[in-house]
């Protein structure tokens, strides 16, 4: 009894670790179950068949976990150093002209709020969107290639940065983020608009962000 309190209090807190998202969490609890009930059928099992059962289950369950797995070792994890900017190459096949930021680039480039916590500074020079996302958001995925449309029809007129929400959880929590894809739009002069969700369309999703872009940044193109 106390090697299966034990471990399923180890398995708890393993899943339930915020570091685990997207399909690691799923795989991860898929473990979980499976090992409670390995550890809950070893209590009931009295004959050879219940055995044979019982391993079979243990081995679709296992096969199940191991497709997941595979398919998570398929999604290659993106450059996690320190700058990933314009040049990689856009689902869409396109130029990238997007900078996507970690949190030392962006109190650099956007706001130093270390030191201004309650005082908005934006230390850009030309209006800015910067798109909070992540790599399993669905919505996230349909909005990122149309901002990068945007980006290069406003190209030189606003700057387009990215954040990974899963990577700075610090900065997603500076600014009450619970939702995604988000948008904060920044004027070159004046307080932030966060914006958040995406059109039923291509299309409308697009006519989304110019009328934002025209209404927050007072940029037209």
């Amino acid at each position: 009894m106390f090697f299966f309190y034990l471990n399923r209090h180890f398995l708890k807190k393993l899943i339930f670790n915020e570091q685990l998202t997207g399909h690691i969490y799923i795989f991860t609890y898929v473990i979980y179950e499976l090992i409670l009930l390995i550890l809950k059928w070893s209590k009931r099992l009295k004959t050879n068949n219940e055995i044979k059962n019982t391993m079979k289950r243990f081995l679709l369950t296992l096969a199940a976990a191991a497709m997941i797995l595979s398919a998570c070792g398929n999604q290659k994890p993106g450059n996690t150093g320190n700058k990933e900017v314009a040049g990689a190459v856009s689902n869409t096949g396109e130029t990238a002209v997007s900078e996507k930021l970690n949190k030392t680039q962006f109190v650099q480039k956007v706001w130093d709020y270390t030191k201004s916590p309650n005082d908005w500074k934006y230390l850009g020079t030309k209006p800015a969107i910067i798109d909070f996302y992540a790599d399993w958001c669905g919505p996230c995925k349909i909005a990122g290639p149309i901002l990068e449309e945007i980006g290069a029809e406003y190209a030189g007129k606003i700057q387009v940065y990215k954040v990974n929400t899963d990577q700075e959880r610090e900065l997603a929590q500076v600014f009450g983020i619970t939702g995604i894809p988000a948008f904060l739009y920044i004027p070159a002069q004046g307080k932030p608009t966060m914006m958040s969700g995406i059109g039923r369309s291509k299309e409308e999703t697009k006519k989304m962000f110019v009328e934002n872009i025209e209404k927050y940044l007072s940029v037209k193109k």
